[in-house]
């Protein structure tokens, strides 16, 4: 039997192309071969796209690594497989192998606010003006996001309570910690910082969304509204 021989893509039952099988029963659902089959389109007048691309795989022994190795004349030897359809298969495997090399590590667990004070460090050590952040948190208090919220001059930035919660809310955080940071390297609190602060609890409070603690970076150390027993 001719390994091309088959029916074509639109002789097959809805629920069995390729493409719609994705739309109706989602990408898990697809074959290596039907969904190499999606990159190239097309097969040729006498074999479907998904027979073609099981010739391909079988060339290769349905290992997909060494498919990976094929360069655009490997592929463009196999009837059907010009250089646009070559092109798409090398471009999708190089697309998987970068993200396995770019596989997110575990974001981080605060405990404590050193720990909150160290995941700081890379945005505002250093700074001579004020920047708020937001830290979003999971139910493990594991770090969604880091969030920058406002920034000002050398003395200080104006923090809006609606944008704060309107951000943790869009994320779908179950708490959040303030950061923001003292040109000056003084680690005391103002007035205002104290206001803020109480104003953002009682908001959290309200909507089930707890702040967990505020702290004021500085180069040489930082302050915790938590530590300090202020929240």
């Amino acid at each position: 039997m001719d390994v091309y021989s088959s029916i074509k893509i639109s002789q097959l039952a809805e629920e069995d192309r390729p493409r719609e099988k994705m739309l109706l029963k989602g990408k898990s659902a697809l074959s290596d071969a039907e969904l190499i089959a999606i990159l190239i389109g097309s097969g040729t007048a006498s074999v479907s796209a998904v027979d073609l691309s099981k010739h391909i795989l079988s060339a290769v022994n349905y290992d997909l690594r060494e498919l990976a190795k094929m360069s655009i004349q490997d592929l463009k030897k196999f009837k059907g497989i010009g250089e646009a359809k070559a092109i798409s298969i090398i471009a999708a495997m190089e697309l998987g192998r970068r993200r396995k090399d770019t596989e997110p590590v575990a974001k981080p667990i605060i405990t404590c606010s050193h720990d909150i004070y160290d995941l700081m460090k890379p945005e505002l050590f250093g700074e001579q003006v004020e920047y708020f952040y937001l830290i979003l948190l999971n139910r493990g208090n594991r770090v969604m996001k880091k969030q920058l919220v406002s920034q000002g001059g050398t003395a200080g930035t104006i923090v809006d309570a609606k944008v704060v919660f309107k951000i943790a809310l869009e994320h779908l955080a179950q708490s959040i910690i303030l950061v923001h940071n003292h040109p000056s390297g003084n680690t005391s609190p103002s007035d205002q910082d104290r206001r803020l602060t109480q104003r953002l609890i009682s908001v959290g409070r309200d909507l089930d969304l707890p702040v967990l603690d505020h702290v004021i970076f500085a180069d040489s150390g930082y302050f915790s509204f938590a530590d300090d027993g202020s929240l």
